[in-house]
């Protein structure tokens, strides 16, 4: 799990570089004022170039992981108020000491899979998904058991907002938004709401663009904390989702107290999606979302030919196989360069 350590600034007309670090264990060696010579000699050679560069594009955003020279990572988060002036958090990475800071969870490959439009045909976000590199299946943060990479969904929200701003900076579409998975875990972590913070200031992106999705059965687990994150989270400027929705409990009191954006309708009833019963129940969920201000997006689509039914039923978005498979960002520009 990472942890918020504590706050950083750069003033690059006085070349300092101030830490505010909270933490009494390990990284409160780091509180201070430091010149970067003298901060450098803390880090490890391929850490201080790579802070250098960061704090040297006054342009752009700051994410940047840095190993110390006693082993541990750590992560700076935020971006350039103004040409002059840079701050943000300062993170644990959740990474093992001598593990590579570069490399964001255990050889992790992320890709995003396509979310359409029903309406328009045209696709209008992605949904951030972990790739393995000895496998060709893809998952959300929170689905694969075989690591436990207690980093994974902050180096996923990292991956996401680097994404948006690709976006953006190409010109793509506009309005296109990312996806990403929580897990019960992430949602009693102190440092999520700095971090998405950090990240939405920090990258520069508009509110709602970076949506976050949340299963009811990890909120049950903790669902007093559960819930005053997730409001937080909203408040920071992020989208909340309400995941895997009629799978569980779906319970009408977690439709009632969360303010989520939109939700997604679990694939096991969508493929159902034949059946005249299911149909009524699909069109009631939908009715129910417009009525609450969501929007519904029918999730695990393998067959294009149920998207009419799907369109008139009610859903507004649509996401599966059939639509598109996960994609590599690079691919992605591809792809959205192709539909402008």
């Amino acid at each position: 799990m990472t942890e918020t350590l504590g706050d950083w600034k750069w003033s690059v007309y006085d070349q300092q570089l101030t830490l505010e670090i909270s933490s009494e264990g390990l990284f409160s060696q780091l509180d201070g004022v430091w010149t970067l010579p003298a901060f450098n000699l803390l880090l490890d050679g391929l850490s201080s170039r790579r802070l250098i560069e960061a704090l040297n594009e006054s342009d752009q955003s700051v994410v940047c992981e840095l190993k110390l020279a006693d082993g541990q990572a750590i992560r700076f988060v935020g971006g350039f108020l103004d040409p002059q002036f840079a701050s943000g958090i300062v993170l644990t990475t959740g990474q093992r000491r001598g593990s590579d800071p570069e490399v964001p969870g255990p050889a992790l490959v992320p890709v995003y899979q396509p979310i359409y439009s029903l309406n328009t045909q045209q696709i209008v976000g992605f949904e951030a998904l972990a790739r393995w590199p000895e496998s060709d299946r893809a998952v959300g943060s929170g689905d694969d058991q075989r690591f436990d990479d207690k980093a994974l969904a902050s180096n996923m929200l990292i991956l996401a907002a680097d994404a948006l701003r690709s976006w953006r900076d190409l010109k793509m579409p506009s309005g296109l938004f990312m996806q990403v998975n929580l897990t019960s875990r992430d949602l009693v972590d102190s440092s999520l709401v700095d971090l998405v913070s950090a990240l939405i200031a920090g990258h520069d992106l508009d509110p709602g663009v970076l949506k976050l999705e949340l299963t009811e059965q990890a909120a049950l687990r903790d669902s007093e904390q559960a819930m005053a994150t997730a409001n937080a989270l909203r408040e920071a400027g992020a989208s909340l989702v309400l995941d895997d929705f009629g799978s569980g409990h779906s319970s009408f009191l977690w439709l009632a107290d969360l303010q989520a954006d939109s939700l997604k309708v679990d694939a096991d009833l969508v493929a159902r999606v034949h059946n005249p019963r299911m149909q009524t129940i699909l069109e009631l969920i939908c009715l129910l979302a417009r009525r609450l201000g969501m929007k519904a997006t029918a999730e695990g689509v393998e067959d294009v030919a149920i998207l009419p039914i799907l369109r008139r039923l009610g859903f507004d978005y649509a996401q599966g196989y059939a639509l598109g498979h996960p994609l590599t960002e690079a691919e992605t520009h591809i792809l959205l360069s192709q539909k402008v």
